[in-house]
């Protein structure tokens, strides 16, 4: 048994291992063909400047233009909007799914916000709000919502019924049922549909300080577009994927450890 298990152990760590090793081969190759294609000349570097180029306006931007106070403006912004979003979203997806007269009261509203651009409240949101971070939390808040929220409401809706009617064959009430059974079995998938929802949030912090900012890391890639400046654009483009990213991680080892019962696996 102690053989097998250190068997076990051995094939997980060689799991993550080649795990670890294949997300780095991809990020080589891409730079690999970043780098082939512009130290040779076949783009220009007002289209897509060299990573040595990207570099050296990275550290222009850290070193004298206070480029992590952007950073973390953006970073507050995101965390606020998405997290007043969460807050609303989840209950309001749990009330959806566990009753039909909600689904059929408040689905039809929240599917109807989902369709509406982000970016086309942004004039509302600067009417309502002013320029402020608030308007910005604003924009974070609309884009994630109404898709958080139907998220939610699904992954409730996909309970399994064989626990549900087990409740009931040992005379649960609907209360204790979704107290002890639905939430809980309802959570891994809400955390998961969090995190979904958290990437989807990075990208709106684009359309958030597209107007009426003076901080943020859209603002910096605006004002780089407006001066040509294409080294910064990409800088910031690559810090919005590096900081999604590492949500994302944050998420998927808060999963495990929340939630061990319920990790998936791969087919292959």
């Amino acid at each position: 048994m102690h053989r097998h298990r250190k068997l076990h152990l051995y094939f997980e760590k060689e799991r993550k291992t080649r795990f670890i090793l294949f997300g780095i081969l991809g990020f080589v190759i891409l730079v690999a063909i970043w780098s082939l294609i512009t130290y040779t000349g076949l783009v220009k570097p007002l289209f897509l400047p060299t990573p040595t180029a990207v570099l050296e306006g990275t550290i222009d931007l850290f070193v004298n233009q206070n480029f992590m106070n952007d950073i973390i403006a953006s970073i507050y912004r995101i965390f606020a909007g998405f997290v007043i979003a969460a807050v609303i979203a989840i209950p309001l997806g749990i009330v959806i799914g566990i009753s039909k007269t909600s689904e059929a009261f408040v689905g039809p509203v929240v599917s109807f916000v989902r369709y509406m651009p982000a970016a086309a409240f942004i004039p509302l949101a600067i009417l309502w709000l002013g320029i402020g971070d608030v308007e910005k939390m604003f924009i974070i808040f609309i884009g994630t919502f109404p898709y958080l929220t139907l998220l939610v409401a699904d992954v409730v809706m996909n309970v399994d019924r064989n626990h549900i009617n087990v409740a009931r064959s040992f005379g649960a009430k609907n209360k204790t049922i979704i107290k002890e059974v639905v939430i809980p079995s309802s959570l891994p998938g809400i955390w998961d549909s969090l995190r979904i929802m958290a990437g989807i949030g990075w990208t709106y912090i684009i359309v958030a300080e597209l107007v009426a900012a003076s901080s943020g890391i859209g603002h910096v890639i605006i004002e780089a577009q407006r001066y040509l400046l294409t080294s910064n654009i990409i800088t910031g483009l690559i810090v919005i994927g590096i900081l999604g990213l590492i949500t994302d991680l944050i998420f998927r080892y808060s999963y495990k450890r929340f939630f061990p019962y319920s990790i998936k696996g791969k087919i292959l």
